[in-house]
C-alpha cells in the first residue's frame, strides 16, 4: 500500500541562538538540549545549531539523535555571536524546518526567516537591554533588537507573567504565548562534589549567580556576615577584586563564614552542591524566570529571595523573601536556627516545581507551539532533506 503524503510528513525544527549542545554554556543550552530531547522522542526531526571557535567548514553530526550543524568562528564575544547567529540563518532559511530561537540580540538577521515565509518562535529571554551591566550603546543595539523580533517572530515566547505583560506593549496579544524554564527533580546526589570544595553536608548555603550588582550579591554577603553562624555560605562564580571593584566590595565584606569557591558547570556537580545544601540565596532584581532559582526549587531547597514580582511569581510559599541588608539577616537567622521552617519551604519548593517547572511540562508547551505552526509551512519545507 502506498505511504500517504500525510504520513511522509515528518515535523522538523532547527533551533537557533544558542551555544548548541550539549549543554555545557547557561540557561539557553539547557533549555535548547530539554526540548530538543523531548521533541526526538515525540517523533521530531531536530536540528541544533552550534558555535564553535576558529576557522574551517560547517560540520554536520548527530549526538543523541538529535543532529548538530557545528558552525565554527573566528571572532569571540558579541561579534562572534553575531556572526554565528547569521551563518546559522543563512544555513537554515535554505532547509526544511520551522525555526526556534533563543533570544532577540541579534533579530535583524531574522527578518530572513520572515522574508522566506518560515515560521520562527522566539524566545524573548527577559527585558535583556534594561540591564545597566551592557552599558548604553549595547542596551541601544539590544533594544532596537527586541522591537525587530516583536515584528519577525511569529511566536513570541515570554518566560514570565510580567515578561508576558511587558511584551504587549510591543506586540499583539495573539502572538504572545507563557513558556516558563525547567528544572530536573533531584532526589539524591553523592556527597563527593560537596567535601571537594571543603563543604560539609548540610552546613553550608548557596548564592549561585553572576557577580553584578543587579543580583544583590553585596547584600546578601552582608546579610550573612552580620553575625556568626555556624554554617557557611558557598558564593559561587569567578570573582576578581583586584580587577573588579564590585567584586572587591563584595569579597571585603565577607566573614570568614563565607567561601569563594569558584566557578561550577558541570550539571551532576552543581545538583549535587544544592541538594546537599541548607537552602539557597537569589538576589536577583531584573529578569523573568531564572534558572538557578527553579534548579534550586527542584533540588528542594528553601529559599531567600529579593522580594520583586519575579521572584514571588516563581518561588511563591518556598522563599522568604527580603528588601534590605537587615531584613536579609533576619531572615538567615531564622532559616539557620529553625529546622521546621526549612522543611516546610523544601517541602513548598518541590510542590511548585512539580506543578509549573518539570522539563515534560515546560517542553510539551513548546511542542504544542512548534506544532501550531506547521500547517503554515511550505510542504517541501516540510519533508527530509537529504542535503541537511
Amino acid at each position: 500500500m502506498a505511504t500517504t503524503r500525510a504520513q511522509a510528513v515528518v515535523p522538523t525544527v532547527r533551533i537557533l541562538g544558542t551555544h548548541g549542545v550539549p549543554a555545557n554554556y547557561g540557561g539557553f543550552e539547557t533549555a535548547a538540549e530539554n526540548v530538543a530531547l523531548f521533541l526526538r522522542d515525540q517523533g521530531w526531526r531536530v536540528i541544533v545549531y552550534c558555535q564553535a571557535e576558529g576557522k574551517g567548514p560547517i560540520v554536520t553530526d548527530e549526538w543523541n539523535g538529535i543532529e548538530r550543524v557545528t558552525i565554527p568562528v573566528a571572532a569571540t564575544g558579541w561579534i562572534g555571536t553575531s556572526r554565528f547567529d547569521l551563518r546559522s540563518i543563512a544555513h537554515a532559511v535554505r532547509r526544511p524546518g520551522l525555526c526556534l530561537t533563543f533570544g532577540y540580540n541579534t533579530a535583524i538577521f531574522n527578518i530572513w526567516q520572515r522574508l522566506a515565509r518560515i515560521p520562527n518562535i522566539i524566545n524573548m529571554d527577559g527585558i535583556e537591554w534594561s540591564r545597566a551591566r551592557w552599558g548604553k550603546i549595547r542596551q541601544a543595539i539590544l533594544y532596537a533588537n527586541e522591537r525587530i523580533a516583536c515584528v519577525v517572530g511569529d511566536t513570541l515566547i515570554a518566560d514570565h507573567p510580567e515578561i508576558e505583560v511587558y511584551l504587549r506593549r510591543k506586540a499583539p496579544q495573539r502572538k504572545l504565548t507563557m513558556i516558563t524554564y525547567g528544572a530536573h527533580r533531584v532526589d539524591d546526589a553523592p556527597e563527593q562534589p560537596v567535601r571537594d570544595l571543603g563543604l560539609e553536608p548540610g552546613g553550608y548555603f548557596t548564592l549561585i549567580c553572576r557577580p553584578i550588582p543587579e543580583n544583590s550579591i553585596l547584600e546578601l554577603v552582608a546579610a550573612f556576615s552580620q553575625e556568626r553562624r555556624g554554617v557557611q555560605l558557598a558564593v559561587f562564580g569567578d570573582y576578581r577584586p583586584d580587577d573588579d571593584e564590585y567584586h572587591r566590595a563584595v569579597v571585603d565584606a565577607a566573614s570568614d563564614e563565607v567561601r569563594f569557591v569558584g566557578s561550577v558547570y558541570e550539571p551532576d556537580r552543581i545538583a549535587a552542591l544544592r541538594f546537599h545544601s541548607l537552602g539557597y540565596f537569589h538576589g536577583h532584581t531584573v529578569g523573568g524566570t531564572n534558572p538557578s532559582l527553579v534548579e534550586a526549587m527542584a533540588a528542594g531547597n528553601p529559599v531567600l529571595a529579593h522580594d520583586n514580582a519575579y521572584n514571588r511569581w516563581v518561588a511563591q510559599d518556598a522563599a522568604l523573601y527580603f528588601t534590605t541588608v537587615s531584613e536579609a539577616s533576619e531572615r538567615i537567622s531564622r532559616l539557620v536556627g529553625d529546622l521546621e521552617l526549612r522543611a516546610g519551604l523544601a517541602a513548598a519548593a518541590r510542590e511548585r516545581h512539580a506543578t509549573e517547572f518539570t522539563w515534560e511540562h515546560v517542553a510539551g508547551q513548546y511542542r504544542d507551539v512548534l506544532a501550531s505552526h506547521l500547517e503554515r509551512t511550505h510542504d517541501d519545507r516540510r519533508t527530509l532533506d537529504p542535503a541537511r
